[in-house]
């Protein structure tokens, strides 16, 4: 066991020496030469940009209302329909504008989905304290 410590100190000392050479990794890499950058030339102002200033209290030079400016920058805008695009768009008709204060109304006709589902939407009202789990019967 003696003369084994030697040699695995001896082993390890040259491993971790091995691991600094120049041969690759981490440190042997190609780096740009910092001589060879150029410099831009500075940014300057055109000289026939000409911009007057806003008379004071006039409203601001804006196209349309922020929320507006918003939708055209996300979707650019209201795209061409193709003819049967517009023909189904026409054959559908428009929704009225009060579409979403009937929908809750009760004399709104509705599709029946089935029991489940009008339980579901009959539920009371609450936070779920007084809830029971019903088993449907096959």
């Amino acid at each position: 066991m003696r003369k084994f410590a030697p040699l695995i100190l001896l082993t390890g000392a040259s491993a971790m020496l091995a691991a600094c050479g120049g041969g690759g990794g981490v440190f042997n890499r190609e780096r740009p030469d910092e001589f060879a950058v150029q410099r831009q030339a500075p940014l300057v102002v055109p000289p026939d940009f000409t911009l007057t200033p806003p008379a004071p209290g006039a409203p601001r030079p804006s196209e349309g209302t922020a929320s507006e400016q918003a939708l055209e920058a996300l979707f650019g805008g209201p795209a061409p329909r193709s003819r049967v695009e517009a023909s189904v768009i026409d054959r559908a008709g428009a929704a009225a504008p009060s579409i979403r204060s009937q929908v809750g109304d009760t004399e709104t006709n509705t599709v029946a989905k089935g029991r489940v589902t009008r339980d579901i939407i009959a539920a009371p009202e609450g936070d779920g304290q007084a809830a029971t789990t019903v088993i449907p019967s096959a």
